[in-house]
């Protein structure tokens, strides 16, 4: 049995080779073993299963953070209000550009602290998507579309915006000038003797074009005027004139009645005398050479009373490229007008009614000088 147990424990001895030696007895110099046993790991906050865990603790907000939020949101909802209400001068004033920046100081003071930094960095958020730039903007763009900047004009401005003349114009020559109605009366006389004179003389018919258009004249102030430019329904022949000669029978004519009705001579835009530059006679009216041009263009006027009357000759005949038939197609789509002929027309600028003329003269007393 003793022999069996030797063996055995030989078993667990041998191959020790290379093993680290035993310890000598009493342990190494200077090696102690802790009173208490093992010291256990400190417990991982937050840990399963560990017995010293603890609920974290979040610190509530400082009141300079809730002040700079509710800054920020009560200064947004100003500038939306203000917005709604059209408010634009409001929205550019000193004190709406003031009490943004007192909102961004509270918000700024707010994101350096540690308990208000979260509300802080919302407050700052808002002030950079509600803003007086980005509200003043979308106000400015309503405002200009509705043509209304009434609010951000001084009282100045507004006083010249009512002037009731033209900048630069005297007010006693509108005065002393023929006024709308005469120059419409005036009108209808000379196209009545230069149709029957043209139809009696050479067989055409005429056709009415278009309606009289009155444009109120701005008045160099930002405002309008009391004064209209008056466009009068046009008289179109039915037939073309393409014969060059006949063409200027027909204005030699016209120059005959307009002289009798007391206005210069017809000047003619369209001749090589008439001291426009070739390449832009060329370019207006087909080419230099009156012979090939699609249209011949008359003006005259009884300065110094504003009406201006008009007589053009246009001739499909002379058009090459077909570029002025397709002008002259789509301009009788929007007028009625025939395509080629003989047109006639009295444009005035700067008219003031007979109906206008008792307010026109008590309005110019509130402007002396002007």
């Amino acid at each position: 049995m003793v022999m069996d147990h030797e063996k055995q424990r030989a078993r667990y001895v041998a191959g020790t080779e290379g093993a680290p030696p035993v310890p000598p007895p009493g342990g190494y110099r200077g090696a102690r073993r802790p009173s208490g046993g093992v010291t256990p790991l400190p417990a991982v906050p937050g840990a399963i299963g560990s017995a010293t865990a603890e609920p974290e603790v979040r610190t509530p907000a400082n009141a300079l953070g809730w002040i700079a939020l509710i800054a920020g949101i009560l200064f947004a909802l100003v500038l939306l209000v203000t917005l709604a209400v059209g408010a634009t001068d409001a929205l550019y004033g000193i004190t709406m550009i003031a009490l943004q920046l007192v909102v961004v100081a509270i918000g700024v003071g707010a994101l350096v602290t540690s308990r208000g930094r979260t509300l802080g960095a919302v407050a700052l958020a808002i002030a950079l998507v509600v803003n007086v730039a980005t509200i003043g903007g979308v106000s400015a763009l309503r405002t200009s579309a509705a043509g209304g900047y009434e609010g951000i004009k001084s009282e100045e401005q507004k006083h010249e915006e009512a002037y009731p003349g033209i900048k630069g114009t005297d007010p006693e020559q509108t005065l002393r000038q023929q006024s709308l109605e005469q120059v419409q009366a005036d009108a209808e006389s000379l196209f009545t003797d230069i149709r029957a004179r043209v139809t009696a003389e050479f067989g055409y018919e005429w056709v009415a074009v278009g309606d009289e258009d009155f444009r109120p004249e701005r008045n160099g102030y930002g405002g309008e005027s009391m004064l209209v430019e008056y466009t009068s329904a046009s008289w179109a022949t039915t037939e073309p004139i393409q014969d060059y000669d006949r063409k200027l029978a027909v204005m030699d004519l016209i120059d005959d009645v307009v002289a009798e009705h007391g206005m210069s001579y017809l000047y003619s835009f369209n001749d090589e005398f008439s001291g426009i530059d070739p390449s832009m006679i060329a370019k207006l009216y087909g080419s230099e050479d009156p012979r090939q041009q699609h249209t011949w263009e008359y003006y005259t006027e009884n300065y110094p009373d504003p009406l201006r009357f008009y007589a053009n000759i246009y001739d499909l005949s002379k058009d090459p490229t077909g570029d002025f038939r397709t002008a002259r197609e789509a301009q009788s789509a929007r007028t009625g007008e025939p395509l080629e002929g003989l047109q006639i027309t009295v444009i005035a600028s700067a008219v003031l009614s007979d109906a206008d003329r008792a307010e026109f003269e008590e309005k110019l007393k509130e402007y002396p000088g002007f």
